[in-house]
């Protein structure tokens, strides 16, 4: 059992690795600072890539903790 979660998390882990690796920097923050406003066309990509791999970031990520957890309490 603690074989199988642990192969289990080190494929979690591999592709949280990927995905946080494939999204684009964000500068939203700087920019807020500076004047720069968004458009309407940059606040609504709820289709886009970038929002496909960051709900992918997010799954892979509680995954993960979720194994982690499970895997301690299995030992």
């Amino acid at each position: 059992m603690a074989t199988v979660l642990s192969i289990v998390l080190i494929i979690a882990a591999l592709f949280l690795i990927v995905t946080v690796l494939l999204q684009s920097s964000d500068d939203g923050g700087i920019g807020a600072l500076t004047g720069k406003s968004d458009s309407y066309f940059s606040k609504a990509k709820s289709k886009t890539f970038e929002a496909k791999l960051a709900l992918g970031t997010k799954i892979a990520a509680g995954l993960f903790v979720v194994l982690s957890i499970l895997l301690l309490v299995v030992k």
